[in-house]
Formats: structure tokens, C-alpha cells, sequence
């Protein structure tokens, strides 16, 4: 279950919650230091194994072929970092002031006697997205007590930023479109690979996190590329490649670190996502709270006229999975 990540430096990720912020916070947001490999049998375990092996024993290890096609619609709640605290206490004061607002003078604004800790802890922003097949999508995130949303209707889309003091329902970006018209659904770039026209190739063996890893290197269809590394011994997706993001006139590399993989309706998927931009050594995370495989969500909901109807619990014919940490 790969898709896309909902940091906006990870805006290429191959989880289907991840990326879909990049279109609508591109305000608001482990640096992987490798260490040597193990012992060399750890190297060398599978060396013989080939690209399509590889994928094989993915596809399997993230629940089966058969049970991610049985998957129709999905959805999940969860958190993402946004910042500091100070610099989330002045966007909000930003999106609170209206059209007088400044950054100048919100960082004036700011009341005394803030905590220091608090000031420099990650604020974290409450999150609801729904997917259905084929390809539609609906995206909500409360910030300064306003509620941002996105939809995609699998041909057209649009965003609303209150955030930003912007009412207005405006259509995606042709960058967007492309963007979501050339992604995959709701399984990840891996499941059904060749009959997405995708090919394949093992690129070597890297450590991820101390351990050995596959790095895969994949070309789709439209001729773009991504890099996707399989751990050697669980054969899970932990490391992959984001989508480069521009940031002080410069392109940095990005990277999705996933962890804490739980099972839900026998699909395994990662409930901590961490974002790191190369050259910046502040992560971002991204913890799901809750998971529903296959709860009832009407088209109307990914429609244009739906953008204002505020975010109900999914109707559950799926089996919820809560985190409490």
C-alpha cells in the first residue's frame, strides 16, 4: 500500500495518505545516516534474488496480490507534524487575522511568556482521507481551527484553503492534475507493476537504518522514475523516495522512512511515516490513528459540491484499528 505521503517534502511518496498535503500545506512543512552493513551473510542473504523476486516476496509481505485487489475504498485518520510550535502559533495567527495579517506582525504578536519546550515541539495537525477506486480522493486537515480540504473526483479537482484566508473553492493546478492523473490507486506502485506498464530493476543492496536493503529503481509508464528500498529479511517498503522539492533556490532529495507496520484485515501497513529532506535535519511525521479497509463512501463525496460538508466517522463495514501511544 504505496502511494503517497502527506508531508509536503514527500509529496512523490508511495503511501496513499502521503503526498496528498503537498497539494493543499505547501506553507507548512531521518535524515538516514546508514550505518556500516552487518556481517556479511546479512549482504548477501538473498543476493541471487531478482528484481521480479523481490517485488514478489513484497507483494507478500505487505498481505497478497489477491487481498490488495479486494480492496474498494480506505480510509484513515491520523496526525502530521507541521512545525514548531512557534512558527505554527504564527501561521495561525496568520490565518486567524484575515487579509490584515502580516508575518511581520505576527511574529510582533507573539504573547510572552511561551514555553520554551513547547515552543520547539512539533505541533501536530489532526487529519481525515478517504480514497475510493478509481482514483478519487478526499483529504481533510484542521489548522487554526479552520478545516482544509481537497478532492479528487478521478478527473478533476479541487482545494479549499481557509488557512490561507482563502474561501474559495479553487481548481487543482495543472501541475496537480498531472500529478494525480498519473498516480497510482489505492495499492502501491509495486502490486500489478507490469500491467501498470511499470518496469523494474534491482539498482543494489544499501543499508537502511543498519539493515540490508533492496534498492529497486522503477520507471513508469510516463517515464518518470522512483526509487523504492525492500528490507532484505521482513521484505516490507521502509525506505523510499519522494518526490524533489525546491527549497532556497536548490532541489534536495526526499526520502520516506516507514515504520511500526500492523496488520489490518491482513494487509500490513506502516503507521509512522517519517519525511526527511536532504540537507535539513529536521524530520516530519506522519502517526495513523485509525484504519477502515473497505467502509461505504458515497462518489458524492468527491465531488466539487461536497468540499463544504464537514468530515463524518466512515460508514464501517471495514474493522477500524486504533493507535494509543
Amino acid at each position: 500500500m504505496s502511494r503517497y505521503s502527506l508531508s509536503s517534502a514527500s509529496n512523490g511518496a508511495v503511501l496513499p495518505w502521503q503526498g496528498k498535503a503537498a497539494l493543499l500545506l505547501s506553507i507548512l512543512f531521518c535524515i538516514v545516516i546508514p550505518r556500516a552493513l552487518g556481517a556479511a551473510g546479512g549482504s548477501t542473504a538473498h543476493a541471487n534474488l531478482t528484481a521480479a523476486q523481490v517485488v514478489e516476496k513484497h507483494v507478500a509481505a505487505r498481505g497478497g496480490l489477491q487481498a490488495w485487489r479486494a480492496v474498494k475504498t480506505l480510509s484513515v485518520t491520523g496526525t502530521m507534524d507541521a512545525g514548531r510550535g512557534d512558527s505554527a502559533a504564527r501561521s495561525a495567527r496568520i490565518a486567524k487575522g484575515g487579509m490584515g495579517a502580516t508575518i511581520k506582525r505576527a511574529h510582533a504578536d507573539t504573547p510572552a511568556g511561551v514555553d520554551k519546550g513547547e515552543a520547539t515541539q512539533q505541533v501536530q495537525l489532526p487529519f481525515t482521507l478517504d480514497l475510493k477506486r478509481p482514483h478519487k480522493s478526499r483529504l481533510e486537515i484542521v489548522f487554526a481551527g479552520k478545516t482544509a480540504v481537497q478532492v479528487y473526483d478521478g478527473t478533476s479537482g479541487w482545494k479549499l484553503r481557509p488557512y490561507l484566508n482563502r474561501n474559495d473553492i479553487d481548481p487543482f493546478t495543472p501541475e496537480e492534475a498531472k500529478s494525480e492523473a498519473t498516480r497510482g490507486d489505492l495499492e502501491g506502485p509495486l502490486v500489478d507493476y507490469a500491467a501498470k506498464g511499470t518496469k523494474v530493476e534491482l539498482a543494489g543492496v544499501e543499508p537502511v537504518e543498519g539493515h540490508t536493503a533492496y534498492k529497486l529503481k522503477l520507471t513508469m509508464k510516463n517515464g518518470d522514475t522512483q526509487n523504492i528500498w525492500i528490507d532484505a529479511q521482513s521484505f516490507l517498503d521502509v525506505k523510499v523516495e519522494g518526490t524533489p522539492r525546491r527549497m532556497d533556490g536548490k532541489m534536495h532529495k526526499v526520502f520516506v522512512l516507514q515504520h511500526d507496520f500492523r496488520t489490518v484485515k491482513g494487509l500490513l501497513i506502516p503507521f509512522v511515516c517519517e519525511t526527511a529532506v536532504e540537507g535539513y535535519p529536521q524530520t516530519h511525521a506522519l502517526t495513523l490513528k485509525t484504519v477502515v479497509v473497505n467502509p461505504t463512501l458515497d462518489d458524492a463525496r468527491f465531488t466539487k459540491a461536497q468540499m463544504t460538508v464537514a468530515a463524518a466517522p466512515a460508514a464501517s463495514s471495514g474493522a477500524p484499528v486504533a493507535v494509543n501511544k
